[in-house]
């Protein structure tokens, strides 16, 4: 599997990324660069090639570069964030895609998704509804990956920033996360209660390695008795951010 991770740095204005369900606390500017710089290193020691997409330092919330697409297949769909303040951010993430020769489309008004919303495993593709992305923007989704034969469901999400922010998948498909968080958990055919919030994000690696956060000791020893092999890195000023493993990179598995 050709594995490579679109991400980009983090800008001067990151402490004043939008927050909806956290306090403002302060953010350590340098302790945020090396904790990306530790993300990207444990994602390269891994077989993952990091691509640098154009900086946009005047988005301060810019390096969640997950939220900028939706990539399935050989199909780039472009997002229309829910905040006006980050609509500015596709441009670099469609420029990189495009030189990377992915097809390209776009969620448009008055469509918004953010592609923290979307958790796909296999044909079925679930989307967060009630924060940044509206129906529109499900449906236009929907359209565009119908020829892929991909399955749409919009999900419930008030808990929370993205549906991404509550739940992710296992290599296996089983849908994680943290109970007190998550809106609806009969909406997925499996789902495993994590003992912690931050349990609730992983980054699939492989087949059987994923990626989550130093503050999940309890849930990384839940994962590593189903026989997962866990990768921790340390994220606690982009946490502060509502941001979590997903959010700082756009996977590229094809």
């Amino acid at each position: 599997m050709n594995k490579r991770a679109l991400v980009r740095r983090p800008g001067p204005r990151l402490a004043e990324g939008l927050l909806t369900h956290l306090q403002r606390v302060p953010v350590d500017l340098d302790l945020a660069m090396a904790q990306w710089e530790g993300y990207l290193a444990a994602m390269r020691a891994e077989g993952w090639d990091c691509l640098e997409v154009e900086a946009a330092d005047l988005c301060p919330d810019a390096v969640f570069v997950e939220d900028t697409v939706i990539v399935y297949g050989d199909l780039a769909v472009i997002s229309r964030p829910g905040a006006d303040e980050r609509k500015p951010e596709t441009a670099g993430t469609e420029d990189a895609l495009r030189n990377l020769g992915y097809r390209i489309e776009r969620i448009e008004a008055p469509g918004t998704l953010d592609g923290g919303d979307v958790l796909k495993h296999e044909g079925t593709i679930w989307v967060g509804l009630g924060g940044r992305t509206n129906q529109a923007g499900v449906d236009q989704l929907a359209a565009h990956l119908a020829p892929h034969g991909a399955r749409v469901i919009g999900v419930p999400v008030t808990k929370v920033l993205h549906l991404k922010s509550a739940v992710t998948a296992l290599p296996d498909g089983t849908v994680i996360g943290y109970p007190p968080l998550v809106d609806d958990t009969s909406v997925f055919p499996t789902f495993l209660e994590m003992p912690e919030e931050a349990g609730s994000h992983v980054v699939v690696l492989d087949d059987h390695t994923v990626l989550m956060s130093t503050s999940a000791l309890a849930s990384r020893a839940l994962l590593e008795e189903r026989g997962l092999r866990v990768v921790a890195v340390d994220l606690t000023e982009f946490e502060k951010l509502e941001g979590c493993v997903t959010c700082l990179s756009v996977r590229l598995r094809g």
